[in-house]
């Protein structure tokens, strides 16, 4: 097997790739530690995946690029001087992220040494909990990398600019809310001797980075929210977050934000969703009714090419070691496809340029006619799916819907407590939106049994 000639990206972050586009998971997580990882997102990532300058500016290179900067959000800004919503400055971001500090140490290491403090006494001030430097391999931050379904990506493509401005809204409101749930009920702070205490960390820091489309140019709304692993404890003091819990309930976050994107998404535009099957043998991923899948394969030129690597290298490992590969195997080989598959980055555009670009690419193709009509398309089938499904949906149903929900996500129903005590973590918040989703799809056929009994 040929060795690949560039290793600038680290390797979690292109499996954490390769297993969102296989699986159809709309969001995926990486671990960002110092060194060529850091480096990789302050100087591609926080700028629409292109190549910034080692000495140019945050601000000018994201201008150059045409990518909107990063904004804060979390509960967790109040107690660094933050407001939700505010640009990510270059200080800030290299201070909290690169360095495990106060995103406004330069100010108050001044302030310090005009109070009479000793230089390493100030700056020994702005660390927050432990020094980046005492730890062996810190984790720094986690990238959580949100994106909608691939029909939901296709019509903000595509769609006027009403559309494209409901569907970007969608998208932020879901990650918020997803955000807001991790903070409640996920995160958690570990400190003393392995960990031996822990609380929960209900106010994280995130800074949320806009990105419009894949290596090839394509569209692929998505978000990088890179959360610091830096939280507060219940006495004030700052330590690092548990990113194993982060970890065990990724799935259930992407089904929450899912969910969301595609509730809102729908309301506003009279749209409905079906279950499409976009990776054979993997569980079918919810997309709007409708949309042709042309259209997605269109849009899914990355995915497509790894998931070719990922078959023929896989092919040959069979064939020289005679058995499927295991789990550590399966991880190698995501990487060999993805770096063998992984094309020079580009020159970030504009948004009016790239959906410009994208309309006439989508016009050679398909035609003006499905073009123009993909939105009014995908109304008449949620319109037929409705017309269908009527006669079995009223307000008694709805109200089903809501106690079952309760029940799953409380773990009082028969369903839910039933389940193996390791897998809880996840498979209840999943089962509950599930359970929901489960009656907007239009199936005249109970889908939830025992929940539908209650």
């Amino acid at each position: 097997m040929k060795s690949p000639a560039r290793r600038e990206v680290p390797a979690f972050a292109l499996f954490s790739l390769v297993i969102a586009l296989s699986s159809g998971r709309m969001l995926s997580i990486a671990k960002v530690g110092r060194g060529n990882a850091w480096r990789y997102y302050f100087r591609g990532v926080m700028v629409g995946d292109g190549q910034r300058p080692a000495k140019q500016p945050l601000k000018v290179a994201q201008e150059e690029a045409g990518v909107p900067p990063g904004l804060w959000l979390g509960r967790g800004l109040p107690a660094l001087g933050l407001v939700p919503g505010a640009v990510v400055t270059e200080q800030q971001a290299e201070l909290l992220f690169g360095e495990g500090r106060h995103p406004d140490a330069d100010r108050i290491e001044r302030e310090l040494l005009a109070a009479g403090e000793t230089p390493a006494a100030a700056r020994r001030a702005t660390v927050l909990g432990r020094a980046v430097a005492d730890i062996i391999s810190p984790v720094l931050a986690l990238d959580l990398v949100f994106r909608p379904q691939a029909t939901i990506v296709v019509l903000w493509a595509l769609g006027d600019d009403r559309t494209r401005r409901i569907i970007e809204r969608a998208h932020e409101r879901a990650i918020a809310r997803t955000i807001g749930w991790l903070e409640d009920a996920v995160a958690e702070i570990r400190w003393g001797s392995g960990g031996r205490y822990r609380a929960k960390a209900p106010a994280l820091v995130v800074a949320r980075f806009r990105h419009f489309d894949n290596r090839d140019g394509f569209p692929l709304l998505h978000d990088h929210c890179v959360t610091s692993v830096k939280a507060q404890r219940p006495d004030g003091a700052w330590g690092n977050l548990d990113t194993r819990r982060l970890y065990e309930h990724v799935v259930a976050a992407g089904t929450l934000y899912t969910l969301l994107i595609t509730t809102e998404v729908c309301e506003e535009l009279g749209l409905a969703t079906e279950p499409r099957t976009i990776t054979p043998g993997l569980r079918p991923v919810m997309e709007i009714a409708g949309i042709p899948h042309e259209t997605i394969e269109w849009s899914a030129t990355r995915r497509e090419r790894i998931l070719e690597a990922l078959e023929g290298v896989t092919d040959a490992y069979v064939a020289r070691h005679e058995r499927l590969p295991g789990e550590r195997a399966q991880h190698s080989l995501a990487w060999w496809a993805a770096q063998d598959t992984r094309r020079e980055k580009k020159t970030p555009k504009p948004l009016a340029v790239l959906r410009a670009w994208w309309r006439a690419s989508a016009v050679l193709r398909f035609g003006i006619g499905l073009v123009d009509g993909l939105l009014a398309r995908a109304q008449s089938a949620a319109a037929a799916i409705r017309a269908r499904v009527k006669p079995w949906v009223d307000t008694a149903l709805a109200a089903i819907d809501v106690t079952a929900v309760v029940y799953v996500v409380r773990g009082v129903s028969p369903a839910a407590t039933s389940l193996p005590r390791h897998a809880g973590t996840w498979r209840r918040p999943c089962a509950a939106v599930r359970t929901r989703r489960a009656w907007t799809i239009g199936s005249p056929t109970p889908l939830w049994p025992a929940t539908d009994a209650r």
